[in-house]
This record gives C-alpha cells, sequence and structure tokens, in this order.
C-alpha cells in the first residue's frame, strides 16, 4: 500500500477538517443539549452536499466514489471536532454500501441517493437486541411471510440515529427451524411504515447528540421487494457490514484521541508549575512521546484495513486489529490528555471531558474489543490449520 494520500484523499481529508473546525467544532457542546438537534442535523444537511453522505459510494446512485480511504481519513477529521456526527456519517456510507453491494437495482434507485444527497437525514441498521448483541445470531425478530410480502415483529435496541433515519435495514428470522444464523434475512423499511415505531432516545454517557433508540416492530407490513438480498442469507450481510463498520469507528476513535492529546499538548506547553512549563517536565515528555506513537501505529492499522476493502482484498483480521488498537489507544490517550491538564481538563470549561465521554463507547459498539480479540484469534488460527 502507498502511505501517501493521493491528491483527491488529500483534498477530501482537507475539507473535511476545515468544515469541522469551522462548523462543528463551534457548536459540538451545544448540539448535546436538548436543543441542538436542529443544528447538528443542519451539520449532516452540510455533509451531505460535501459528498462525505457516501463516500464509497457510486457515483450512478448518488455518492461520491472516492473510496474506502477517503471515507476513514474524511471521519477522523470529522470525529476530531464532533464524534455524534462523524458516528452518523459513519454508518449512513455504510448502510449506502450495504444496499449497492446486494440491492436489486430498484432498491438502489429508490433508495441510495436520498441517503446521500441528505433528503433523508441518514440511514439506520437494526440488528442488536436486548439478548442478541454480540451474538446477533440469537436474535429473537421475526418476520413471518403473508401473502406475497412479510410481517416482522421484534424490538431492536441501541440503534444509532433511529430518531433521524429515513428508513431501517433490518434483520429478522425467517426461518425459526434453522440453525442460529442460517435463517436470517435483511429488509429495508421505511422509518414512516405503520408498523415501526422509535422509543424514547438513551440518556448516554457521550455522543450525546446522536440519537440513540430502540425500534419497535409491531405487525410491521413490508412488500416482497423489501427483501435485501436472498432469502435466509441475511447473517451474512451482518458480518459483512460489521466488519466494515469496524474501519469506520477505528478512524472514529483516532480523531477523538488525536482531538484530545492535541489540545493537551497546547496546554501544558503554556501551564506553568514549580517555576517552568509543565512541558519541561520529563514525565510529562514521555506521555506525549508514547501517546502520538501510539496513535500514529493506529492510524496506519486504520488505513491499512482501509487499503484492503478499497482494494477488494480480505480485511477482516485487519479491520479488527485496526479497531481494537484504535479504540483502546484513543480511549488512553483522552485520558492522558485530561490527566495532562488536571483539574482543568475535569471542567466543562474545556473539551476533554466530552473527548473522554464520547471515545469510551468506541471499544463497545460495533463489536466489542473482547469481540475483536475473539475475530483476531480466530483468523490467526485458521492460517496455520
Amino acid at each position: 500500500m502507498q502511505f501517501a494520500l493521493t491528491e483527491e484523499q488529500a483534498l477530501i481529508q482537507d475539507t473535511a477538517r476545515r468544515f469541522a473546525e469551522s462548523e462543528l467544532a463551534p457548536h459540538a457542546a451545544a448540539m448535546e443539549a436538548a436543543d441542538g438537534r436542529a443544528r447538528y442535523l443542519a451539520g449532516l444537511k452540510q455533509l451531505a452536499e460535501l459528498g462525505f453522505m457516501g463516500l464509497n459510494v457510486d457515483p450512478e446512485f448518488g455518492g461520491t466514489g472516492a473510496g474506502v480511504v477517503a471515507f476513514s481519513v474524511a471521519v477522523t477529521e470529522i470525529a476530531r471536532a464532533c464524534a455524534a456526527t462523524a458516528v452518523a456519517m459513519s454508518v449512513n456510507n455504510l448502510v449506502g454500501e450495504v444496499i449497492q453491494s446486494i440491492g436489486s437495482d430498484a432498491q438502489k434507485r429508490r433508495y441510495i441517493e436520498p441517503l446521500c444527497n441528505g433528503t433523508h437525514p441518514c440511514g439506520s441498521f437494526c440488528l442488536s437486541e436486548a439478548g442478541a448483541g454480540s451474538d446477533p445470531s440469537r436474535m429473537s425478530t421475526r418476520a413471518a411471510r403473508d401473502g406475497d410480502g412479510w410481517v416482522l415483529n421484534g424490538t431492536k435496541m441501541w440503534i444509532s440515529s433511529a430518531e433521524y433515519a429515513g428508513f431501517f435495514v433490518v434483520w429478522a428470522v425467517t426461518d425459526p427451524n434453522a440453525p442460529p444464523g442460517k435463517g436470517i434475512s435483511c429488509f429495508l423499511v421505511d422509518a414512516d411504515n405503520p408498523g415501526v415505531t422509535i422509543g424514547r432516545a438513551e440518556h448516554k454517557m457521550g455522543q450525546r447528540a446522536s440519537s440513540t433508540n430502540p425500534v419497535v416492530l409491531e405487525d410491521c407490513r413490508v412488500g416482497a421487494d423489501a427483501m435485501l438480498g436472498q432469502e435466509n442469507a441475511g447473517f451474512r450481510i451482518a458480518v459483512g457490514e460489521l466488519t466494515g463498520g469496524r474501519i469506520g469507528i477505528g478512524s472514529l476513535a483516532l480523531g477523538v484521541g488525536g482531538a484530545a492529546i492535541d489540545f493537551a499538548r497546547r496546554y501544558v506547553t503554556e501551564r506553568e508549575q514549580f517555576g517552568q512549563r509543565i512541558a519541561d517536565f520529563q514525565g510529562i515528555q514521555f506521555t506525549l512521546a508514547d501517546t502520538y506513537t501510539n496513535l500514529e501505529a493506529a492510524r496506519l492499522l486504520v488505513l491499512h484495513a482501509a487499503w484492503l476493502k478499497e482494494n477488494g482484498q480480505p480485511y477482516m483480521k485487519a479491520a479488527s486489529m485496526a479497531k481494537l488498537f484504535a479504540s483502546e489507544k484513543a480511549n488512553r490517550a483522552c485520558y492522558d490528555a485530561l490527566q495532562l491538564m488536571g483539574g482543568a481538563g475535569y471542567t466543562e470549561e474545556y473539551p476533554l471531558e466530552r473527548y473522554a465521554r464520547d471515545v469510551r463507547v468506541t471499544t463497545i459498539y460495533e463489536g466489542t474489543s473482547e469481540i475483536q480479540r475473539v475475530i483476531i484469534a480466530r483468523e490467526l488460527l485458521k492460517e496455520v490449520s
């Protein structure tokens, strides 16, 4: 792989950086409040206008077609300013990719362009359930045949951007007699379907501007043309979506961790104790050296996984390694940055407390750190068996 970005990738990165600094960073804290929704949605609309809501989607369907590496560096820059915006952007891109990959021509025409141009603020995946998080093969949501269509019943949990989504990619069991993971299908369900109810938003520790809700499907009727891909082949779609999503979350974590340590680095050059700058103490310098080294290693892992995916090569192990390392080192970076700032970092006057709250979930969603280690170990053992 090439370590240098192409001219197009560098332009997208620079555009994302300038947009994040001018349009997101000044409002990121305010968007967490109850009255911050309009500003948050305005940011998503602006991202669509820039082409960032479909970076890896073919221009034929309204996307940018810039590729996975461009998507990764853009998510990192957006996350430096607002992780809640970055996660919506990441999920939205993946929704578009999934439909482009396995959807019918009619599905692509109907759903992808509104997703990319901002007609829909975003799309959402409905996979996780209360009893099926790390193991989605054990989901209980059912889809039963009804004439030439289907009726869906069940409750999905922790659905990112549910309140803002124009439609959902929903997984449901279509063959309850099949072994776990073998009888699951995937459906496209419009948010205004009368069988869809969006539950109360979760009160989260971080990324508060991004809504996270249960989605209740109650006698939710869809036509036969709502099925995405082949019947009973939906679990393979879910595995693929999660694998690609790990590149997005690794990129997001990298942005938050980088923003935190950059802020603290500037602070320690200005703050004085014992008659000298904090930055002059060797202990502080070692913390900075270790943190930036870890984040640089994380960046290379994330870009390697993105490059593999973009070039059609196997990337499951690489994506899990990137997500695991980037999310854990970004968490460490945020907490070390807060520590470097002392009591000041613990106050809402500075963004460190928000970075620390926002980064925490990156070791949980799109597959926990524990699940990443399971995947990595499984892939390593497959290589020698």
